[in-house]
């Protein structure tokens, strides 16, 4: 039966889900479109619900997601044009969303590999920030990303939609400082910071793996506790009258960087 009510709880719930409260309080998250749902799919998440419009979801490929073996025994949400237009918050929806579980890690249950590469965000407070962020360290093939302290939360709405689908590929962590800190000191793992008052340069420091390129907030940077914590401090040059880069950026001009002097085709993820 196809759902026409905004009072459906359902409906509701996935309205909800808007909200960090709900997102925490039922560890589920709302993704929508054709790609999301489809990186879903395709790397095994779990998910809860699949929602559609038959109305909308005039692709081929979105047909074949719902006729997929992977989905076979996952609830149906069935949802008029109307509702779906709601929930998902743009203009021309695709018609196909999905409900899927929170995928949290912890860092005592890492077992670091020879061949890895992590993002660590301090405080970092954009979600599109965040999402961005996600993308670009799934391109490089990280094996995922530690949040440290009171971070954005990586499954609200804007920082999904701007991962573009990463958020399935990664591995996602959020602790305190102090236990980032005692975690990261483990032999053979190297730290690498950022600062404008570093003396090296990023493109002239060398790099080695397993390591962590760890980014300050947007606001404040690295505290000068987390600075003393890293094996390198490197700097992005500027020349302009501009005195910082958006902290995506600056992410990705140094994990390009890192991943280029790093890479090896038998450790690049496939």
């Amino acid at each position: 039966m196809i759902i026409t009510s905004f009072s459906n709880p359902k409906v509701k719930l996935i309205r909800k889900l808007d909200q960090k409260k709900y997102r925490q309080e039922t560890g589920l998250f709302f993704v929508e479109g054709l790609r999301s749902v489809g990186e879903a799919v395709q790397t095994g998440a779990s998910i809860d619900s699949l929602v559609f419009s038959p109305e909308l979801l005039v692709s081929e490929f979105g047909q074949g997601l719902l006729d997929n073996p992977v989905v076979e025994n996952v609830d149906r949400i069935e949802v008029s044009a109307e509702i779906y237009e709601k929930i998902a918050h743009k203009q021309g929806p695709q018609g196909i969303g999905a409900l899927v579980r929170q995928n949290w890690r912890t860092l005592d249950t890492l077992a670091i590999q020879p061949q890895d590469l992590w993002i660590a965000l301090d405080r970092v407070a954009d979600p599109g920030n965040l999402g961005t962020i996600m993308r670009t360290a799934d391109a490089v093939g990280c094996r995922g990303v530690i949040l440290v302290g009171d971070s954005t939360d990586p499954y609200d709405p804007t920082a999904v939609k701007a991962s573009m689908g990463a958020i399935f590929s990664l591995e996602l962590v959020q602790c305190s400082w102090q236990t980032f800190h005692n975690w990261q000191r483990q032999p053979g793992l190297t730290v690498v910071g950022t600062s404008d008052h570093a003396s090296l340069d990023y493109t002239e420091a060398s790099y080695q793996r397993p390591i962590i390129l760890l980014m300050g907030s947007e606001r404040h940077g690295l505290t000068d506790e987390m600075m003393a914590a890293c094996h390198q401090m490197v700097k992005i040059p500027m020349v302009g009258r501009g005195d910082s880069l958006n902290l995506a950026v600056a992410t990705a001009v140094i994990i390009y960087e890192i991943f280029n002097q790093t890479r090896d085709l038998d450790i690049i993820r496939s």
